[in-house]
């Protein structure tokens, strides 16, 4: 997935650095309770989940809470797994003609009536996907949740189900990169048909805990070892450029707004230049951990200084800074570089 923010790229630079910190103060990773509050698509967590005795993952988007429930919370091998895809891939499955993704995020002009395209009804206007991958999209999530309420599945293969279905999703969406907007024409990966594959999970012995709450809260409710933070950097909300992951997800009623069709988000303090700086230093302050590991660009809402400042207060500071590669959407503004510095901010908390 083209994740804004993400560190895909960016693991080895962070694995480096951390395990050189944490071995240089005898502190061995495999002792270490390891909580990553912003989780994103998971991609640190996924790094650190065999590395660490616990994980804690967290995020406020839903869909992130889907993904991490499969990557991080997930643990034991997948009952049936190639029959259950194999009825979700089925032709069998007709995908409905009303359901809500088909409804509200196709252009909604052709009509499947006993397997054939009927090009007429033009009502819809929205395209973030081809009509067939809009109704094939309805028809796997409807079904998913069939067997969930009939007890037919677990909570771990409902949520293995469900995270497959949101990456395979994304890679027929017709966008350019986040769901923001969506392309005028139905770009070449956009026509392909949507192919429900697995994705892949760490099976191991841990007890780890996935949760979807405000990150301000939930700090003042756990504590570990090792806090890794990486916020958003700017204004970009992740509930307004991710809202149709949210949609797949929840597969709730709703009434989308807009030409894009975005739902109702909850905004967040570290896309607000007002509210940033205090944020991050209650998180900080109320952290029940001993190391501290802070991603953050040099085009962020938060100044170096100020970070520095803030992140001072509460023991011994340093930073460790890499060149890295400007996000793909990024690459339509205007900027005098294709590429930022990427600073990894480590406290160790007194």
């Amino acid at each position: 997935m083209n994740y804004i923010g993400s560190k895909i790229k960016l693991l080895p630079f962070l694995q480096a650095n951390m395990e050189s910190i944490l071995q240089k103060h005898s502190k061995p990773l495999v002792d270490c309770v390891f909580c990553d509050i912003f989780a994103g698509t998971g991609a640190v967590g996924r790094l650190f989940k065999p590395k660490v005795k616990q994980m804690i993952s967290n995020d406020k988007e839903y869909y992130s809470f889907v993904l991490n429930q499969n990557y991080i919370a997930n643990n034991t091998e997948i009952k049936d797994k190639e029959k259950l895809f194999d009825e979700l891939n089925s032709n069998a499955l007709t995908p409905p003609i009303e359901g809500k993704i088909y409804k509200h995020y196709c252009l909604g002009h052709t009509r499947f009536e006993n397997n054939k395209i009927d090009f007429k009804n033009k009502e819809f206007q929205r395209q973030y996907f081809s009509d067939y991958n809009g109704a094939k999209i309805d028809a796997i999530r409807t079904k998913i949740e069939h067997w969930r309420k009939s007890g037919a599945i677990t909570q771990n293969t409902y949520f293995h189900l469900l995270a497959s279905l949101l990456e395979s999703a994304d890679r027929v969406a017709n966008t350019a990169s986040v769901y923001g907007a969506f392309l005028k024409s139905l770009k070449k990966s956009a026509l392909i048909p949507l192919i429900l594959k697995p994705i892949d999970f760490l099976i191991s012995n841990q007890n780890n805990c996935v949760f979807n709450t405000d990150s301000n809260t939930l700090i003042q409710k756990i504590k570990g070892d090792i806090l890794y933070l990486d916020p958003p950097y700017n204004a970009r909300e992740y509930g307004a450029n991710y809202h149709l992951l949210n949609t797949i997800a929840l597969y709730d009623n709703f009434i989308p707004r807009g030409k894009t069709g975005l739902r109702e988000y909850e905004k967040s303090a570290y896309c607000k230049k007002r509210e940033v700086a205090s944020a991050l230093e209650s998180l900080i302050k109320n952290a029940k951990f001993e190391w501290i590991f802070l991603s953050y660009n040099n085009e962020g809402l938060l100044s170096l200084e100020s970070l520095r400042e803030i992140l001072s207060k509460y023991g011994e500071y340093s930073n460790v800074v890499q060149k890295h590669q400007r996000f793909k959407a990024d690459s339509s503004r205007t900027h005098k570089q294709d590429s930022t510095l990427e600073y990894l901010h480590i406290l160790r908390k007194e």
